[in-house]
């Protein structure tokens, strides 16, 4: 398995993305510690992965909370002896589908302000641990807007790129104790809960939205959240052991280029 006697931190494990990290983290081999403000949503991911016959921790934390943060990764390296790999899926409480012009200033800077803050905190927290290591791996997941201009995506844009851009930073600092820094950023899954509630809530135009995003990649289809845990997997594993201050594409091709033009043509 590729994250064999490896622990791991999950900071937003109780939401879609988080969880499906966590589970796979666990299908290789890793311990996971599951943190979140709701031990419901924890305890769900954590009996999957218990069930499965994995290894899982929950705790109630508040990833805005620098002592918090701090107290938990103590408590975790001295219960399990490393903090291997600290991955951060919190959500950024964003708002979108209004203009910028229209927008309130409190709803523009609401993700701003969540990213940077929880990815400061426990980056760096991880980024102390790790350094006294010598190894560790510290990942982070963005989207779409990271990479290109995107539409009444409101302060969630510059988000992702501050999230991308400090991701980088972190990684020229950390490089030389054997630490490795490395940002995801995906294309949206469908099968993540916000996609799944909104095609329930209104199925025809959440049909019509989804089609379009599938439209706009080159392989004509969205990331999975299986996708995104694979590639997470890998990154937090020996074998992307060269891979860091990069930003990993997983939006099938949207950041390279707007592919909507394009149509299978059949073959005679």
């Amino acid at each position: 398995m590729l994250l064999s006697n490896k622990n791991a931190v999950i900071y937003g494990a109780g939401g879609s993305i988080g969880g499906a990290v966590a589970r796979a983290f666990a299908a290789e081999g890793a311990t996971v510690f599951l943190t979140g403000p709701h031990r419901a949503s924890l305890q769900i991911v954590a009996d999957d992965i218990l069930g499965a016959g994995g290894k899982a921790e929950i705790s109630e934390l508040d990833a805005l909370d620098k002592g918090a943060v701090d107290a938990h990764l103590g408590m975790m390296v001295q219960k399990a002896g490393s903090v291997d790999i600290s991955f951060n899926a919190v959500g950024l409480k964003d708002t979108q589908s209004i203009p910028l012009t229209e927008m309130v200033l409190d709803d523009f800077l609401r993700p701003v302000s969540i990213a940077m803050q929880t990815q400061f905190l426990t980056a760096t927290a991880a980024g102390r641990a790790m350094m006294k290591q010598g190894a560790g791996v510290i990942l982070s997941i963005t989207a779409t807007p990271g990479g290109i201009g995107y539409p009444l995506v409101g302060g969630f844009g510059p988000a992702c790129c501050a999230i991308e851009s400090f991701s980088r930073d972190l990684a020229s600092e950390l490089g030389i104790y054997g630490v490795r820094v490395v940002n995801i950023r995906s294309g949206g899954s469908p099968d993540t809960r916000i996609f799944r509630e909104a095609l329930e809530s209104e199925p025809q135009i959440g049909a019509g939205f989804l089609q379009k995003l599938e439209d706009d990649t080159m392989l004509k289809k969205l990331p999975l959240m299986a996708d995104i845990a694979n590639t997470a997997v890998f990154l937090a594993s020996d074998k992307a052991g060269r891979i860091t201050g990069n930003t990993v594409d997983v939006t099938c091709g949207t950041t390279a280029a707007l592919n909507y033009k394009m149509q299978v043509i059949p073959f005679v």
